[in-house]
């Protein structure tokens, strides 16, 4: 089905509403002997910001370029409002908005000149151009800065520039690889604001990767990719309900031999990550004492919380997102 510029990819497929803007079907790629993904499958609905999460090397990167069709996988399948990404990749581009972790706008040119000259690559021109232009920069909060060099743009703004540049064409799926690595907590807050707005505004469906917490805490729903498999798929509450309780952490002098008499004495089976012990438990705080109580000899500190995303993860796979191998 041939698609005029400015014409939806959405627009004429029946029962649209119903089905996945993205479907992932048994996804597969391979790096020589290295599988780098490993049978994944998702969907991401309509007005979704979905998020990616994982540690560098988990497959986040591979299944971005997959998606923005810079690689080819291995096997199983990926459709965009139904259209094989494998058969039809052209035609579904054009459909794409892509924001790459590198930057890639041209920093001597203005905020407002780089949207033109991207606009200029999907046959945009004159009125309709600048008008798209001056609406984006509007609504990212750029409209006043649209005449100065990106060059001379904080972090946080260059990449609401990019990020207006990706969206100049009218794009129904937003792609952004690690969008807000490099900025500070501020600016990464401000960052996912916009995301949410553009996601109001322009009826964009949003697919980010991540390895920052706090970034994926804002998204609707995550997957979490590990060593190419994906381990985990809900939101970020939902995904929170799979750790047993709270999670104690405990500090000491030796946690190898720590862990067998708190095995002995308690009755669990503790971690031992990047060094350190840990325990899901109900009633964290009770546990945490306890164990301070028995073992005061030994231990260095005890630190009691509800679970964070890093605890999923670290439930999940035993190690954490950042730092040594758990055993």
């Amino acid at each position: 089905m041939a698609v005029e510029h400015g014409q939806r990819i959405s627009d004429g497929v029946a029962g649209l509403a119903r089905d996945p803007v993205v479907a992932i079907e048994d996804l597969t790629h391979r790096y020589g002997e290295r599988a780098a993904l490993a049978g994944v499958t998702l969907r991401i609905d309509r007005g979704e910001i979905f998020g990616l999460l994982g540690p560098n090397g988990g497959g986040k990167t591979t299944l971005f370029k997959i998606l923005a069709t810079l690689l080819v996988p291995t096997g199983g399948q990926v459709t965009i409002y139904g259209h094989d990404l494998a058969r039809e990749a052209s035609h579904i581009r054009r459909h794409l908005g892509v924001v790459f972790q590198h930057p890639s706008l041209d920093p001597k040119l203005t905020a407002a000149e780089n949207l033109h000259h991207h606009g200029h690559l999907y046959g945009m021109r004159g009125r309709e151009l600048r008008e798209r232009a001056h609406a984006l920069l509007e609504r990212l909060g750029l409209a006043e800065r649209a005449a100065d060099r990106v060059e001379t743009l904080s972090g946080g703004l260059q990449r609401r520039v990019e990020v207006a540049k990706a969206l100049i064409h009218r794009p129904e799926v937003l792609l952004l690889d690690e969008p807000s690595t490099g900025l500070d907590p501020g600016a990464r807050r401000d960052f996912i604001h916009h995301l949410g707005q553009l996601r109001s505004d322009e009826g964009v469906s949003v697919l980010l990767t991540t390895h920052i917490l706090d970034e994926a805490e804002r998204c609707d729903r995550l997957g979490i990719l590990h060593s190419g498999k994906l381990v985990a798929l809900g939101t970020p509450g939902e995904l929170k309900t799979k750790v047993g309780g709270d999670v104690v952490v405990i500090h000491a002098h030796d946690a190898f031999s720590l862990r067998a008499r708190i095995r002995e004495r308690f009755g669990v089976d503790p971690q031992l990550v990047d060094g350190n012990l840990r325990v899901e438990t109900p009633r964290g705080h009770e546990f945490a004492r306890a164990v301070a109580d028995a073992f005061g000899d030994t231990v260095e500190g005890v630190a009691f919380g509800r679970p964070t995303l890093e605890d999923v993860f670290i439930h999940l796979t035993g190690r954490r997102l950042w730092g040594e191998n758990g055993r």
